[in-house]
């Protein structure tokens, strides 16, 4: 059971009601993170879909956006957004196999992906300045510069969910995955 209150998305007023409304519009649903979130601070809900959106108009396809989520959502042990990234994923062309490989941080048949996913896995579980061979990897798969500010723009996005579902243990309404 979620740890932190959450109003009914129905009974909401004011920038959370808007706010729940154009979700509601483009997804069908208000899916139980954004809820919470949005339930103590529309702001910060409001910072998160922007990210997104940023996202949706940056130099990644959806799918390599997603393999991303996936990898780093892994890494965090965050079971919300591994099931809501894999629903996701399947949704923008990734198959299941793919998304249980991304996962795994094994490859996937798509060399470019694979070191993106690579690259992004490496990023998430290092600290300190990240080797520039991990950077060249990454461009030599052909991907640019932007795409690298891309990425690294992605897992913070992705970050403060999986943050907020970890701490927040959030219903998950979306399908389980092994």
């Amino acid at each position: 059971m979620s740890r932190l209150s959450q109003i009914n998305v129905n009974e909401a007023t004011g920038a959370a009601a808007d706010l729940f409304a154009n979700i509601k519009r483009a997804a069908g649903r208000v899916p139980n993170a954004y809820a919470t979130v949005g339930t103590h601070n529309p702001a910060v809900l409001a910072a998160a879909l922007n990210g997104d959106a940023v996202l949706a108009k940056s130099s990644l396809d959806k799918r390599d956006l997603e393999a991303i989520k996936l990898a780093v959502s892994e890494i965090a042990g965050c079971d919300y957004c591994v099931a809501a990234h894999t629903a996701i994923g399947k949704m923008v062309g990734l198959s299941l196999e793919e998304t249980k490989q991304v996962r795994a941080g094994i490859p996937t048949g798509n060399a470019e992906r694979d070191a993106l996913v690579r690259f992004v896995r490496h990023v998430v579980s290092s600290s300190g300045t990240v080797e520039r061979s991990h950077l060249d990897d990454v461009r030599a798969a052909g991907y640019s510069e932007a795409q690298v500010v891309d990425a690294l723009f992605a897992i913070s996005v992705i970050g403060f969910t999986n943050l907020l579902n970890r701490v927040n243990d959030t219903d998950l309404d979306f399908p389980a995955v092994q």
